[in-house]
C-alpha cells in the first residue's frame, strides 16, 4: 500500500470539540428547538446535508439558508481561531511522504475551510490531492470522497489506507474498501467495530500506518 487518505477534522486538527460546542449550544438548538441530538451522529458529515438529517428525523424549525449561516458562522470561529493542530501528525505524514508514498486530504470540510487550516498551520505543501464533501455527490458516510481520493492517487481503493475519527467517516472508508485506521487520539467518540484497527495516540498511529505501507 502506497496511498494515504487522511481525514482533517479530529486527526490533523482538533476541531471536533468546538463543534460539538457550537452545535449543541447555538446551531442545534436553533434548527431542532427542545430536542436533543447526539453530536455523533452527525460527526463528521458534511454540514450542508446536515440539515436534510436533522429536517427528516428531527424536524427543522428555521430555513436551510438560515442554518447554512449558522455552520459558516462557526466555522469561521473555528478554524480561524479555536482549532489547534494535533501534534505530530502533520509530521508524521511528512515522514510517510518522504518514503514515495502519497497523503491525501480527504474531508467533510468545504475548501474555503480547509484552506483556512492549510495555510494557518503551513500545510499548504504537505498533500498530493485534497477532496472534499464539496466535490462529489454524496459526503460520508457514503464511499464516494475517497472512491475520488484514491482515483486522484492513481490507486484502487483497496490499495489504500485512510485514517478516521468519527463513525460516519470510517464508514465511509470501509465501503469504498480502503484498509481503515481508527484514530481516538483527539476524542473517542468512533464505533469501535468498524474500522480495521484503532490507534489511541499519535505513536499508536504511527505504528499501525507504517506496518502497512
Amino acid at each position: 500500500m502506497t496511498a494515504v487518505l487522511c481525514d482533517m477534522d479530529g486527526v490533523i486538527v482538533s476541531s471536533e470539540a468546538h463543534w460539538k460546542r457550537h452545535e449543541s449550544e447555538d446551531i442545534y438548538p436553533a434548527t431542532v428547538p427542545d430536542q436533543e441530538v447526539p453530536p455523533e451522529e452527525t460527526t463528521g458529515m458534511y454540514y450542508r446535508e446536515i440539515y436534510d438529517y436533522l429536517d427528516d428525523n428531527y424536524g427543522a424549525a428555521i430555513s436551510r439558508e438560515e442554518f447554512l449561516e449558522l455552520f459558516e458562522e462557526a466555522g469561521r470561529q473555528i478554524y480561524g481561531e479555536e482549532a489547534e493542530i494535533v501534534a505530530g501528525v502533520p509530521e508524521l505524514l511528512r515522514d510517510v511522504r518522504a518514503e514515495d508514498n502519497s497523503v491525501s486530504l480527504v474531508t467533510s470540510s468545504p475548501h474555503h475551510w480547509i484552506d483556512v487550516v492549510l495555510d494557518r498551520f503551513d500545510l499548504e505543501d504537505d498533500f498530493d490531492a485534497i477532496v472534499s464533501a464539496a466535490d462529489v455527490e454524496r459526503g460520508k458516510p457514503a464511499a464516494d470522497v475517497y472512491e475520488r481520493a484514491a482515483e486522484l492517487a492513481g490507486e484502487d481503493p483497496t490499495d489504500c489506507i485512510a485514517i478516521e475519527d468519527s463513525t460516519n467517516g470510517a464508514s465511509a472508508a470501509k465501503a469504498a474498501g480502503a484498509f481503515t485506521i481508527g484514530f481516538t487520539g483527539v476524542h473517542n467518540d468512533i464505533d469501535r467495530s468498524i474500522p480495521d484497527v484503532v490507534a489511541e495516540d499519535v505513536a499508536e498511529l504511527r505504528e499501525r500506518l507504517l506496518e502497512r505501507l
